[in-house]
C-alpha cells in the first residue's frame, strides 16, 4: 500500500523583499488566498509577522552577495522538493536606494562606484539570476514573474537616488526581454511600477508631493499588493511584458 502523499498544492510564491511595506501587504494577501509564501530578506523572520508557516518558509539572504544569492536559489529549490510544491510565482520587490551621510539624496556626481555596483546587484542582477536560477520550477507550473520597478524609473525623482532610478529603468527594459524570453515556455513576466506609497519608509517631504497627484493621495500598500496578486492569477493569463504604473497618476 503506498503511504500517505504529503505534497503541497497549494500555489506558491516566492517573494524577495518581505519585512516591510509592499512585501509585507503581499505575503498577507497572497496568504489570505491560500498560497505558500517563500520569503526572502536580509532579516530573519519577525514575530511581527501574522502569516502560518512564516518561519519555517523564511530564507535569510543577501542579495548584494551573488554567492549568497546562489544559495538562496538551491535552498528555495529543496524547499519546494521537500513539500512537493510547484513555483506558480515569483516577485522580485527588494530594491536599495543609498543615501548620503546626512539622508541627502545621492545623484549621478556623487554615487561612489560601490555603491552603483551594490544597487545594481540587488535591484537589476538579483531579478535574473533568481528568475534563471527558478526558470525549470516556473516553467513546470506554466508560473508568472513580477518585477517592482519605480516610478522613479521614468523621470528624475526629488528622493530616489541615480544608481536606484537607472537601476529599475534598466529591470523595466530586463522584464521585457525576459517576457520575450520566457514566453515561448508559458511563463509571464511582468512588472509593476508604485509612485508615492505610504510605507514607514517614505522620504521625509513626500507629503508635499500628493498635491502633485491627480488622486491627491498616498497609495497604500495593500493597492500595491492586490495589483501583484493580479498579475499572478489566472485573470491576467494572457498579459505579458507589462508595466503598470501605480501612482494614482503621477506620471501622466
Amino acid at each position: 500500500m503506498s503511504g500517505k502523499d504529503t505534497s503541497d498544492t497549494r500555489p506558491t510564491l516566492v517573494l524577495t523583499g518581505a519585512s516591510r511595506g509592499i512585501g509585507h501587504a503581499t505575503v498577507k494577501r497572497f496568504s489570505a488566498e491560500n498560497w505558500r509564501v517563500i520569503t526572502c530578506s536580509r532579516q530573519a523572520f519577525s514575530d511581527k509577522c501574522p502569516w502560518p508557516m512564516g518561519p519555517e518558509d523564511h530564507i535569510q539572504v543577501d542579495l548584494s552577495d551573488p554567492e549568497n544569492l546562489g544559495y538562496a536559489v538551491q535552498e528555495i529549490r529543496k524547499r519546494l522538493e521537500a513539500n512537493g510544491s510547484r513555483l506558480n510565482a515569483l516577485v522580485n520587490n527588494a530594491g536599495i536606494s543609498p543615501k548620503g551621510p546626512e539622508g541627502q539624496r545621492l545623484n549621478s556626481l556623487n554615487t561612489a562606484m560601490h555603491e552603483w555596483r551594490t544597487v545594481f546587484q540587488v535591484n537589476f542582477f538579483g531579478p535574473i539570476l533568481l528568475g534563471r536560477g527558478l526558470f525549470e520550477e516556473m516553467k513546470a507550473a506554466k508560473g508568472s514573474v513580477v518585477n517592482v520597478t519605480s516610478i522613479a524609473g521614468m523621470h528624475v525623482h526629488p528622493f530616489a537616488g541615480t544608481a536606484y532610478a537607472t537601476s529599475k529603468a534598466a529591470l523595466a527594459s530586463l522584464t521585457r526581454e525576459m517576457a520575450a524570453d520566457f514566453g515561448p515556455h508559458g511563463i509571464r513576466v511582468n512588472a509593476i511600477a508604485p509612485g508615492e506609497i505610504d510605507t514607514s519608509i517614505l522620504s521625509p517631504g513626500t507629503e508635499k508631493l500628493v498635491a502633485d497627484i491627480p488622486l491627491r493621495r498616498l497609495g497604500l500598500p495593500e493597492e500595491v499588493a492586490d495589483t501583484i496578486f493580479y498579475l499572478c492569477s489566472n485573470n491576467s493569463s494572457y498579459v505579458t511584458g507589462a508595466e503598470i504604473h501605480i501612482n494614482g497618476g503621477q506620471h501622466v
